[in-house]
């Protein structure tokens, strides 16, 4: 079984985030970048399934600036079989459209029998990416996850519900997303880290994929206009004298409260 496992470098969950006041994009020099707890968890699952069925490939796939392989490599050193990067400057501000058709573009060229990935990104946190490459290979879906088991035919899982849970079950091949319930990520260890520098991994533009970002010039999300955000301003102070209520009713009316 061949299974790929879409990761992403984010910033630091820990660390500063801010947005270029110039471009509206991320200032990824503002922190260091992590690969995505929740895209490391989706690999969790992957690899949990390989160690238990032999035979089983395990691919990372990535679509990142050219300077982030250090972080996708990590994906290998944690156990992945091999690694694809997909980096091109034409890229950069890429939105959810394009970006998943250059995925799915990467998925088909790599083959594949499953597609796992984490429910929504902590930077983005746009939560239809699985669900649009789905779309674009033509293949069934089933998203956030919060339990997932794998045959050679299908896969089976639970999704979280206000209600309960449901019991969701799809034919192979397929796209999945998981959710943080899934169990946390493994640590690479040492025999990992220098196993990862002789594990392929290959490089990607948009050419090779057979992509031209141009074509796509109508379809993408186009920022017009970004502000720092204001301070927070101070709260409105009541002091009892008497006409507390009066003063907080009037404040409610004001304020459309009531």
């Amino acid at each position: 079984m061949k299974i790929v496992v879409l990761v992403k470098e984010v910033p630091d969950t820990y660390g500063d985030r801010k947005l270029s006041l110039e471009t509206g994009l991320a200032d990824r020099a503002a922190s260091e970048t992590v690969l995505d707890e929740i895209g490391e968890r989706a690999l969790e699952v992957a690899l949990t399934h390989a160690d238990q069925n032999p035979g089983t490939e395990v691919i990372v796939v990535s679509m990142a600036p050219e300077g982030s392989a250090a972080t996708v490599r990590k994906g290998l050193a944690m156990g992945a079989t091999s690694a694809v990067h997909i980096a091109d400057e034409a890229l950069s501000g890429a939105d959810l459209g394009l970006t998943a058709e250059v995925l799915a573009a990467a998925i088909a060229r790599t083959g594949y029998d499953l597609v796992i990935t984490g429910n929504l990104s902590t930077d983005g946190s746009g939560g239809v990416m699985p669900a649009m490459v789905a779309e674009l290979l033509g293949v069934p879906h089933a998203t956030a996850l919060t339990s997932l088991e794998i045959s050679p035919d299908g896969i089976t899982g639970q999704r979280a519900t206000d209600a309960g849970t449901m019991d969701v079950a799809a034919p192979l091949p397929a796209v999945v997303s998981i959710t943080e319930r899934m169990p946390d990520a493994r640590f690479p260890n040492f025999k990992g880290i220098m196993a990862a520098k002789k594990k392929p991994f290959e490089t990607l533009s948009l050419a090779d994929l057979g992509i031209d970002a141009d074509d796509h010039a109508w379809s993408r999300s186009i920022v017009l206009a970004i502000s720092e955000k204001p301070p927070r301003a101070g709260g409105v102070k009541i002091i009892d004298e008497g006409d507390a209520g009066e003063k907080l009713a009037e404040f409610l009316v004001q304020n459309r409260l009531v």
